[in-house]
């Protein structure tokens, strides 16, 4: 799964919602949850390490709790800031970024899975503001 930025130029002047960088965060973030959070990875596999990232599937809620996880590490208390700069304002707008990488052939789907999986996931104030917690080192 790979991807250059001239991939995504037909898809930016079909959509105008979200920038490059968007597609950019959500695709990084895909990689993050498969390669760091081993999610998707089948549980029986003995090699998870060794699963090819291409067949590793993660519904949208899964996908969502990633980009949460991801955007707090990049990002920290600044989490929301950056995803409303990149026009992303609620979980659907992730979905929305997903499925037009789907539509593109960016990112593949499974028969279960449905566009409304991303709706009303979490509350951004909630997740990167209300429940952050600062880190105090001595």
């Amino acid at each position: 799964m790979s991807y250059q930025d001239t991939d995504l130029l037909p898809l930016l002047e079909r959509d105008r919602r979200y920038p490059m960088e968007a597609y950019r965060f959500i695709y990084d973030a895909l990689k993050f949850a498969q390669e760091d959070l081993h999610m998707g990875a089948d549980e029986e596999s003995e090699d998870r390490e060794e699963q090819d990232l291409t067949e590793r599937h993660l519904t949208g809620q899964d996908l969502c709790e990633a980009i949460r996880r991801y955007s707090l590490q990049q990002y920290g208390y600044m989490a929301k800031v950056v995803l409303n700069r990149l026009g992303m304002h609620c979980t659907r707008d992730f979905g929305n970024v997903v499925y037009n990488l789907i539509g593109i052939g960016m990112m593949r789907k499974s028969r279960q899975d449905r566009r409304e999986h991303f709706d009303d996931v979490y509350d951004f104030e909630i997740v990167f503001r209300q429940e952050y917690r600062f880190e105090v080192r001595d």
